[in-house]
């Protein structure tokens, strides 16, 4: 393995997780023997180097984080003995290349304005909550159903000062959010695994390791979360809702890529009921109470 001139500034997210997914494994689910006598209750190091194809001394060094000059063969090695899922091998990945100092790209996720053309889309969704969202979580754009539905995050005092909400905020720090996710603890995994992704891609933002620094000081439950080393990159399925107003709704949501210019990356999030269900009725009710405010 190559050395590389200058330490890699991501060094203990690397091994943190490596070392947290090899915890994972068994050996029986590795195919591997097992004994009474054993220690652990995951894979060895030298275990999953010979799941790897490579030396234990070789897998030590790059567990604990020289991982710069690691071709990608090696790495799509390491992620198949660790068993490593699409999402934990791209981040895997993104460590990699981020470690590289000298050919790091300047970030991707700047600050950018919603071009009209995608407010009018949104706008354009009158049965639908959609909003638009950057990698630190940030809300910079939505439709009137979407301030509608998410009403405790947008009144929440976690918003800053531009009034823009922030849903690692309000999932952290605000304790209304307890109440208005039904089921808080998989918001809080999801959004605290969908920092850590971003973290890896970008990790030279300032203001999303100030946010993770904040989160992290002022919240247990996200520093909980954070150690766990869990990743999402991709991030659709249910969501249940307690409204304060409409009650209890039960909402299908997508996340897609919205890429704006600048090399700015973000994501559309769309809110849906499904057809003919209470829910559906309650978010009508919505939707007509935010097109009246509106008007």
């Amino acid at each position: 393995m190559k050395d590389v001139n200058q330490e890699p500034a991501n060094r203990d997210e690397i091994r943190d997780f490596l070392a947290a997914r090899r915890a994972k494994i068994t050996p029986a689910q590795a195919g591997l023997p097992t004994s009474a006598r054993r220690r652990v209750a995951g894979l060895r190091r030298e275990e999953v180097a010979v799941l790897a194809g490579v030396s234990t001394e070789w897998y030590t060094r790059l567990e604990k984080g020289h991982i710069g000059g690691v071709s990608e063969d090696v790495l799509d090695a390491v992620a198949r003995a660790l068993r490593l899922n699409d999402d934990e091998r791209t981040y895997l990945f993104d460590l990699a290349r981020s470690s590289r100092a000298r050919t790091r790209m300047p970030s991707r996720r700047q600050d950018v304005e919603v071009p009209p053309r995608v407010q009018w889309l949104l706008d354009s969704m009158t049965m639908s909550s959609a909003f638009v969202r950057n990698g630190r979580m940030d809300v910079i754009a939505g439709n009137a159903l979407a301030r509608a539905l998410y009403a405790p995050m947008f009144d929440s005092a976690t918003i800053d000062k531009r009034g823009r909400p922030n849903i690692a905020r309000y999932i952290f720090l605000d304790p209304c959010a307890h109440d208005f996710f039904v089921d808080w603890d998989a918001a809080g995994k999801a959004t605290a695994a969908l920092l850590r992704a971003e973290a890896a891609r970008e990790p030279c933002d300032r203001v999303l390791r100030d946010l993770i620094g904040e989160l992290s000081t002022l919240s247990p439950e996200f520093r909980n979360r954070w150690a766990a080393h869990d990743v999402l990159i991709s991030h659709d399925g249910i969501k249940r809702l307690h409204h304060p107003e409409a009650g209890w709704l039960e909402l299908t949501f997508q996340d897609l890529a919205l890429p704006l210019p600048g090399r700015a990356v973000h994501n559309l999030v769309i809110y849906t009921a499904e057809p003919g269900s209470a829910s559906e009725d309650r978010l009508k009710l919505l939707a007509s109470w935010s097109a009246t405010l509106s008007r």
